[in-house]
């Protein structure tokens, strides 16, 4: 029996802290293109409430979206100690590609797994490149790729990367801006045989796709200042429907995942939810936990760490940051022990949602 287990993680997070006092001199516009007749103290202030976002990453001038997917790939494969040359396949999430400095376009030719391999110099000319571009949820599906290439004995060794620098493509004039950040993350997922069928690693995963009305949920589109002309490509947000798709559909999927795997929610140790707005994060975990009929929601972040207050939103890096961070002990108290069981989930554009359960092996492989 083949088990997709991780055999290393890393990631990057910018050094620039961004404050909300960054945003005090900006000129918020509404949905019609008039300027929003509120302080910015007041605005920000508000924002804060609801996200729980006090701080978030900004990349320094110079470095692309392909510079950190790479910096957290070499961590990731430092930890696995697994010579570069033995990995089959090279899978990076994102959404935007590399950001062009100056005129802000989005740069997907050369892929960026190709930009990845180039740098990491792996010569391997059966390492395959792909780029999974499926909203935040991009690096879960990923490596639900990568475990079904693994099961199908195609590869025995894969990189999955995920990196954005959504800083380059937030609209200044837009409120949400202040919820992006950037950052990257990255995991090797190798295949391991199980004489003793103990069934570690990925347990089981499920991906649900509403591409109808939903599709519209998250969309690129010019700015909300009529006059701003600085790029087209600017996120655009419609976060109450995302809310309320996430709390219809969310919970539900991932009691299903658990179910088929015939595992109750007790089972598991933490929950790592897409660090996309706290408000809504704890909503999705309060509907999860009355599908099993708890009563006492007390000291929800026990189960649901949560990094958003210090790093924002990063789409695709947030959960395997913050995995690499609880592997490593820098998310004290929280920790991950041998044969602790998780459950990965996320939800994005498109409107795509997914979620993984993986078991941690009791034994060092």
């Amino acid at each position: 029996m083949i088990r997709s287990i991780i055999t290393g993680t890393g990631h990057y997070l910018p050094k620039k802290v961004i404050k909300s006092d960054h945003f005090l001199k900006h000129k918020f516009y509404d949905k019609k293109g008039f300027i929003i007749n509120k302080s910015n103290e007041e605005i920000i202030n508000k924002f804060q409430k609801i996200t729980e976002i006090e701080e978030r990453r900004y990349i320094d001038k110079g470095l692309l979206n392909s510079d950190i997917a790479t910096i957290a790939a070499k961590r990731a494969l430092i930890d696995s100690k697994i010579y570069k040359e033995k990995i089959d396949y090279i899978i990076s999430a994102h959404n935007y590609g590399d950001i062009h400095p100056i005129s802000y376009q989005s740069n997907l030719m050369p892929s960026i797994s190709s930009k990845v391999k180039n740098k990491l110099q792996i010569k391997n000319k059966k390492c395959r490149p792909y780029d999974m571009i499926f909203g935040c949820p991009g690096w879960i599906e990923g490596m639900i790729l990568a475990d079904q290439l693994l099961q199908s004995k195609c590869a025995k060794n894969i990189l999955i990367t995920s990196s954005e620098t959504l800083s380059q493509v937030i609209d200044p004039h837009d409120r949400n801006a202040m919820i992006f950040s950037d950052g990257a993350g990255a995991a090797v997922l190798s295949a391991i045989e199980d004489f003793e069928n103990e069934k570690n690693g990925i347990i089981h995963y499920d991906t649900q796709c509403n591409n109808n009305d939903e599709l519209h949920y998250l969309k690129n589109g010019p700015s909300l200042n009529p006059n701003y002309k600085k790029s087209l490509v600017n996120i655009r947000m419609n976060g109450r429907r995302i809310y309320e798709y996430a709390l219809t559909e969310v919970p539900n999927m991932l009691k299903n995942i658990l179910d088929y795997a015939d595992l109750h929610l007790k089972d598991i140790k933490k929950i790592l939810i897409h660090q996309a707005n706290a408000k809504m994060d704890y909503a999705i975990l309060k509907r999860l936990l009355k599908l099993y009929n708890y009563t006492s929601l007390n000291d929800l972040s026990k189960i649901m760490p949560m990094t958003i207050k210090r790093f924002g939103n990063s789409s695709v890096a947030t959960v395997p940051t913050l995995l690499d961070l609880i592997l490593h002990r820098k998310m004290l108290p929280h920790e991950i022990k041998p044969g602790d069981t998780i459950l990965m989930a996320s939800l994005g554009a498109g409107m795509n949602i997914n979620g993984m359960i993986y078991r941690f092996p009791t034994k060092k492989i």
